[in-house]
């Protein structure tokens, strides 16, 4: 990102100009060199999957139904590495694994190519969403892992039953993923009239099963009580793995490493900081906040859930100038999962834009008197939160592309919007209801120049968030480091950062 191209012990460049531009001050310098040294490396560093070819990450089409390219290059990737680690358990261990255990599987992308050709594995797959796996179970029948039954029926009974029922032919076909896969709930099969005659999807019983379950823990007692036994001799080892798990999800996994005796090791990829729940409670030290002052902020942020972060002890206990444990609040936890290093020029101009639309308009909000202009103070104002309950933060959502054509288009459809809230539409209507373009546009005039001081700071917050990612893939680690089950366990990348930026597995063998 940033970086001259020498610089002196003193901070200073040795030459004049930096990209074209003045000389950062050697303060600047030191922070990124700072941030730097404490953030991972997110360079391709697995041996498994440095030395191969790009042609050998590939999937045949029929597996790779449904998925986009960011889709394939991560199931091919994570679905080679976990074969191969349990190849290695096989020969140097004698841990024959039976099963792969998929937590929150989504629409099983990873555990059908692992059930497919060459791997052939058997496959467990935890879902939550029923939805999910009625359309995981569809693309089964695609890759050629299970097949539908033949279903007699009475062909004029049924299309009596049906008579004037049309269905959308889009209802039929199956979605495409999301970046994240357990975001992305496919069209339920009962808008198939054939789904309500029993026509089920099932597949082979000896590749891939489906287990419908909310994970709580690790504890996987209940889900492997329905395996069905093995005989002569019984497979019971087993591996659990996750594409980009959310939030504590990744930290269910981790645990089912030491709570189940047959679960031998573990390989999980997470995502979605912003979903981790906190194990600690709010520093004892005042902490300046800018952020909506609502009740809801308050209480996740003392929620003390056991399953949150962090999860090792060390840094639960870990000794600084605010108190004992390391702490991450919200908005830290949600730019931990920006990837600056990938922004575009024109993706940064859409993004900054609507930053910049969204702050300039809520300042039109404060100054017109729709809503209360106090954002300031420090976390320890108690009573702030408690005198907000009656007066919600507005939440404006997304707007249509056309909108953000100008700043003035922008407020016209945010109040036009707004108008329609519940909770808000009356002091919307009376506060803005003479708000003309000429003001709309002092306003912009007034305050553009603080677009570039916006773009500023989120850049700078996008790239300290890279430390915080690292502290919890540390955390993570270190957890697995003081299990006295664990033998072994490490961190490593996989994926290419620029395809897909959350590229760290954490893995761990037990003994």
């Amino acid at each position: 990102m940033f970086g001259p191209s020498k610089t002196q012990p003193n901070g200073r460049c040795d030459r004049p100009g930096w990209l074209g531009g003045a000389v950062p001050p050697s303060s600047l310098l030191e922070y990124i060199k700072i941030v730097r040294e404490h953030s991972l490396d997110r360079n391709l560093t697995s041996p498994s999957i440095v030395s191969e070819s790009v042609s050998e990450f590939t999937l045949s089409r029929q597996v790779a139904v449904g998925m986009k390219p960011k889709k394939v290059h991560e199931v091919a990737r994570l679905a080679k590495y976990v074969n191969h680690l349990t190849t290695e358990l096989s020969l140097n261990r004698s841990c024959q694994v039976g099963h792969f255990v998929d937590f929150g599987s989504g629409q099983n992308y990873l555990g059908r190519a692992l059930a497919s050709a060459p791997y052939n594995r058997k496959v467990l797959a935890l879902e939550s969403k029923p939805l999910n796996i009625d359309g995981a179970r569809n693309m089964d029948v695609s890759a050629k892992l299970a097949k539908k039954k033949v279903i007699m029926r009475n062909k004029k009974q049924f299309r009596r039953q049906n008579q004037g029922k049309h269905h959308n032919v889009k209802d039929l076909i199956p979605t495409l993923d999301s970046d994240d896969d357990r975001l992305a709930a496919p069209i339920s099969a009962d808008k198939d009239p054939a789904h309500n005659c029993n026509n089920k999807l099932e597949p082979n019983e000896n590749d891939i099963q489906y287990i419908e379950t909310i994970i709580q823990d690790g504890d996987l007692s209940s889900v492997l009580s329905r395996l069905p036994q093995q005989s002569n001799p019984p497979q019971r080892e087993l591996i659990v793995m996750s594409l980009h798990s959310c939030g504590n999800l990744l930290h269910h996994g981790l645990r089912s490493l030491t709570l189940n005796p047959s679960v031998h090791a573990v390989a999980l990829v997470g995502c979605c900081y912003n979903l981790l729940t906190e194990r600690l409670a709010p520093s004892p030290s005042p902490q300046p906040n800018f952020r909506s002052r609502h009740p809801r902020l308050q209480q996740t942020s003392s929620a003390c859930d056991p399953h949150g972060f962090p999860m090792s002890e060390r840094f639960m206990r870990y000794p600084h100038a605010h108190g004992p444990g390391i702490r991450f609040n919200i908005t830290a936890r949600m730019m931990a999962v920006q990837a600056p290093q990938n922004w575009t020029e024109q993706e940064c101009n859409g993004f900054f834009t609507r930053h910049f639309y969204r702050a300039l308009f809520q300042r039109i909000l404060v100054d017109k008197g729709a809503i209360d202009g106090r954002t300031t103070g420090t976390e320890d104002d108690r009573s702030d939160f408690a005198s907000e309950e009656k007066s919600p933060p507005i939440i404006l959502g997304s707007l249509r592309k056309s909108c953000y054509a100008s700043f003035t288009t922008y407020v016209r459809a945010a109040i036009d919007k707004l108008n329609d809230d519940p909770i808000h539409a009356g002091r919307i209507r009376s506060h803005m209801a003479g708000l003309s373009d000429e003001d709309i546009a002092g306003y912009e005039k007034k305050f553009g120049h603080k677009k570039k001081e916006l773009s500023i700071v989120w850049s700078l917050m996008a790239f300290s968030a890279g430390v915080v990612e690292s502290a919890i893939v540390v955390d993570r680690w270190q957890w697995l480091r003081e299990q006295e089950e664990v033998k072994d366990c490490w961190v490593e990348s996989i994926f290419d950062y620029g395809i897909s930026p959350r590229n760290l597995v954490v893995v761990g063998i037990k003994g």
